[in-house]
């Protein structure tokens, strides 16, 4: 389970998508979790289909590689589906018990599933096409506007690149701790609720320990070579727009365009006669 988290990975290989700046694939990653929230009709959910899989196609990243990250999600999806099957009101369809299945609710849980696993797609796809070095230089440099507010643009910047890094280091000392516990007899799975709370004691003290030990070693690296923040630093490869980035912006905007006219015609709605 730990070793299927995808988001903080990075896949080498030699496509477009990971020639883009990092700018362009942070923008289009923003603008991709967006349109799943703001375009929420089957039209344009099969657009979007289309174009995750073109990207996913182009950037050359294995299909089955990719989808490995869902199953760290699963739960959680599992959880929000029954929520919103059970809770949404509207017209029934199916009683259990006490407990009623709506049209609408059904509906919603699709959509709210769709939307999880076209999230975590999403968003590893930037993570897998990007080195944690040019996404921070991609961050600073399009959220620099924010130096006006005051805002400490590269320390954030810094900051989350090394959460992203960290995520598969911290898994794979997860998952070596807990086969060394399991060596040592401790059991993770069997038991109730409580007892599989106290049996997570032995692997989150060590985990923990390891974590800071690891922070600790960072911050004295960086200080021993002279880090003292953003101010005054030069870049060993600066960020620079090529035709092949306003391509990809171009296309943005066709992205856009494309959706907001599938969502006033609405060409699947009206073929099956939802009212949308």
């Amino acid at each position: 389970m730990l070793k299927d988290i995808t988001l903080g990975q990075y896949y080498p290989a030699d496509s477009v998508i990971h020639k883009l700046d990092p700018r362009v694939k942070l923008v289009w990653t923003m603008l991709f979790i967006i349109s799943l929230f703001v375009f929420g009709s089957i039209s344009c959910y099969i657009v979007v289909t289309l174009v995750l899989i073109g990207l996913i196609r182009v950037s050359k990243v294995p299909l089955k590689f990719m989808m490995k990250g869902l199953r760290a999600i699963f739960m959680l999806m599992l959880i929000t589906v029954i929520f919103n099957l059970f809770l949404t009101p509207g017209t029934p369809v199916v009683q259990i018990w006490k407990l009623t299945i709506t049209k609408e609710g059904i509906r919603t849980a699709a959509f709210m599933a769709i939307r999880l696993v076209y999230l975590i797609v999403g968003s590893s796809l930037m993570t897998l096409t990007t080195t944690p070095n040019d996404l921070t230089d991609g961050m600073e440099k399009g959220l620099r506007f924010l130096k006006v507010f005051r805002v400490p643009v590269h320390e954030i910047a810094m900051m989350m690149s090394i959460a992203l890094r960290f995520i598969p280091i911290l898994m794979e000392e997860t998952d070596k701790i807990m086969k060394a516990q399991m060596a040592r007899g401790a059991d993770f799975e069997s038991g109730g609720l409580i007892k599989k709370a106290k049996g997570l004691v032995p692997l989150l003290v060590p985990l923990f320990v390891s974590a800071f030990r690891r922070a600790n070693d960072l911050a004295m690296a960086m200080e021993a070579r002279g880090y003292h923040g953003g101010e005054g630093r030069t870049k060993l490869r600066p960020l620079h727009y090529e035709s092949r980035d306003r391509a990809a912006y171009l296309l943005m905007l066709v992205y856009i365009a494309v959706l907001i006219l599938v969502r006033i015609a609405a060409p699947v709605e009206r073929l099956l006669g939802i009212a949308f």
